[in-house]
């Protein structure tokens, strides 16, 4: 059964109401032009309003007058206005070059402000003066995600989304956030959202988010005050002996918790972003740091803090690079034989293809062809020298980017649909050493570099045998008897 629903009626913030007060009072002061104006001509002559405005009450008014008519229009008139914010609060142009001028004739600190000054659109402070209406912060962060579906068919509102994202930065500074715990005693309309915005792995309804919620688990949040109410990223967390190599475990719902007290390691498994508009923000690098520090005072003998994370651009990396091949091939000569022999195929990529069909995985003498290939090509997709340019899985950009270690490449990890969709099912432990932190993310953002295990170096520098299986050997290693034709049953 889901908990019961909490009323969310006082969860407006005191800043909330205080502004909401303010604009009450400032109504009789405000130029609000009259609602019978078309829809658009209104939040156009509000918008204009609003940054001539100079009265904070009477300004508070206009703003939210002009959310009002913006949640009115739809449609054209709803992106002829995003146009209109997009292409008619720049920089004056003149006032630009007189700041650039000087800067150039004598490039002081007071000069270089003053051109920062010049090069700021007004639209930033338009954008600060509407966050002042209550509500004014979700508003923005949902235009945003509408700013995302549109950009393409409007690369003119590029701008638009470039000062919101530039905005945002400050707004959801780090100081501002707020880490709470997920648990079962969270109010309703939080935890259906958890459910709503998983994007790793899917949370099937309330019995699955209750057991990921139980007391050998741990679930943490970001929130920011203006957005009460709403996780802006959450994290989930097992609480287990030794590193985890898959994830079906993980996600068992029949398996009775476990004695938090005996665990030695927590997993991180799962970490999504829940606002669209927010995009290209960053939390995660905070929150993982924070929640290590919080489990490691709440259980002082965990000991290991790890992810078992996706791969999510392997295949496509793998599959790329085969149908363009580089000059050595990326098979073994040992491996290309024991592809081809047990697909009996010609070539490696006509031999990936038949082996990775259906439920390739049930069946033994695929799943031994494939092991070895596959763990060594995905330890090479996450260390290759191109690993800190944005090419680079993003998933492992991200806790790479963090410090974390690449520590362990797994197996059949996941062997879900979309784990084996997306990355054969291999999936990754990325290690967070607390004393090493720092180190690794200085030499990954400074050079590229990759901190590895032994364990992964091993997979990259497994020795090559002097020759090839010959095709008996391949014969006795599938369990078939060779053929005249020189391919084993």
């Amino acid at each position: 059964m889901p908990p019961v629903a909490l009323s969310l009626s006082d969860s407006r913030t005191w800043l909330e109401r205080v502004w909401s007060s303010i604009a009450d009072r400032g109504r009789a002061y405000a130029d609000v032009p009259s609602s019978r104006l078309p829809p658009l001509d209104r939040a156009r002559h509000l918008t204009e309003a609003l940054l001539s405005e100079r009265g904070e009450a009477s300004g508070a008014a206009v703003a939210r007058e002009l959310h009002e008519s913006l949640a009115q229009l739809v449609g054209e008139d709803r992106v002829a206005f995003l146009r209109f914010l997009a292409e008619g609060f720049g920089p004056d142009p003149e006032r630009l070059r007189r700041a650039a001028e000087a800067w150039m004739a004598e490039p002081t600190a007071e000069a270089a402000a003053r051109l920062a000054e010049a090069a700021e659109p007004p639209r930033q402070e338009l954008l600060r003066r509407m966050n002042m209406a209550p509500g004014g912060t979700t508003t923005l962060v949902g235009l945003r995600k509408e700013l995302a579906g549109l950009i393409r068919g409007e690369p003119a509102l590029r701008v638009l989304d470039s000062d919101l994202r530039h905005l945002f930065a400050s707004w959801f500074n780090r100081g501002f956030l707020e880490l709470r715990r997920i648990d079962w005693q969270t109010p309703a309309a939080v935890l259906e959202k958890l459910i709503r915005y998983e994007a790793v792995h899917e949370i099937q309804g309330w019995e699955d988010l209750r057991r990921r919620l139980d007391a050998d688990r741990r679930c943490f949040a970001f929130f920011h005050p203006a957005l009460p109410g709403e996780p802006l990223i959450f994290v989930e967390v097992a609480l287990v002996q030794g590193l985890a190599a898959a994830v079906q475990p993980l996600l068992a719902r029949d398996e009775p918790p476990a004695d938090p007290a005996r665990a030695d390691t927590a997993i991180f498994y799962s970490i999504s972003n829940c606002q669209e508009g927010l995009r290209g923000i960053s939390f995660g690098n905070f929150l993982i740091k924070q929640v290590v520090e919080e489990l490691k005072a709440e259980l002082p003998q965990l000991t290991t803090f790890s992810t078992l994370s996706p791969v999510p651009g392997f295949r496509r990396w793998l599959e790329r690079e085969i149908a363009s091949p580089p000059e050595e091939g990326l098979f073994r000569p040992e491996e290309a034989a024991l592809l081809t022999a047990t697909a009996a195929a010609e070539d490696e990529p006509a031999a990936l293809h038949a082996l990775t069909e259906g439920e390739w995985w049930q069946e033994e003498a695929k799943r031994e062809a494939l092991h070895g290939p596959l763990l060594r090509l995905a330890a090479t997709y996450l260390t290759r020298p191109a690993a800190g340019k944005p090419g680079i899985d993003p998933v492992a950009r991200f806790h790479l980017g963090n410090g974390a270690r690449l520590e362990r490449v797994n197996w059949l990890g996941n062997t879900s649909a979309r784990g084996m969709r997306e990355s054969f099912g291999v999936m990754v432990n990325y290690l967070y050493d607390r004393d090493q932190i720092e180190a690794n993310h200085e030499r990954f953002v400074h050079s590229g570099h990759v901190a590895r295990s032994a364990a992964v170096e091993a997979l990259l520098q497994a020795p090559k045998p002097e020759a090839a299986p010959s095709r008996s050997a391949l014969a006795r290693l599938l369990g078939g008897e060779e053929k005249p034709g020189g391919k084993p049953a």
